[in-house]
């Protein structure tokens, strides 16, 4: 019996969160730009960049959480309610140390958004060149030179 509780009750969750996000005035988070492209950026410092949005929905925005692809990337966002016709962002922060090369990332925002999926998701993407300094610290120093 504790069972069949826990499923009516699991599924009446599960309802009850869909129906609010596919609901006519449920919020809508409208982005800037849901990909942003740092294109070629110097192995080491932070690259950070913000998804500026604005909520165009009928009630208050909620995000739940944040979480990234990789640990080599992190997102910032705003704990406070996003009231209808507001703006707010979420500020995502790349590692590059130690990374050269191409990265595509995905962030993945939990919210009572209203969506198609069960999650949104925006993405970073870039290249990495690889610090000089430190390429030719990891070179093998030439032989000297023999005197004859």
């Amino acid at each position: 019996m504790k069972k069949i509780i826990s499923f009516l009750f699991i599924l009446t969750v599960a309802f009850t969160s869909n129906a609010q996000n596919n609901s006519p005035t449920a919020p809508i988070m409208k982005f800037v730009e849901e990909t942003h492209d740092f294109g070629n950026i110097k192995e080491g410092p932070l690259a950070t960049v913000d998804f500026n949005f604005t909520n165009t929905g009928k009630e208050p925005l909620l995000i739940r959480n944040c979480s990234a692809s990789c640990g080599c990337t992190t997102p910032n966002w705003s704990k406070e309610p996003i009231l209808p016709g507001q703006k707010g962002k979420i500020t995502v922060t790349y590692n590059t140390q130690g990374r050269d090369g191409s990265f595509n990332k995905t962030i993945y925002i939990a919210s009572n958004a209203k969506s198609d999926k069960e999650r949104y998701e925006i993405y970073i993407k870039g290249n990495v060149i690889a610090d000089a300094k430190a390429d030719n610290a990891k070179a093998p120093s030439p032989a000297p030179a023999s005197k004859h």
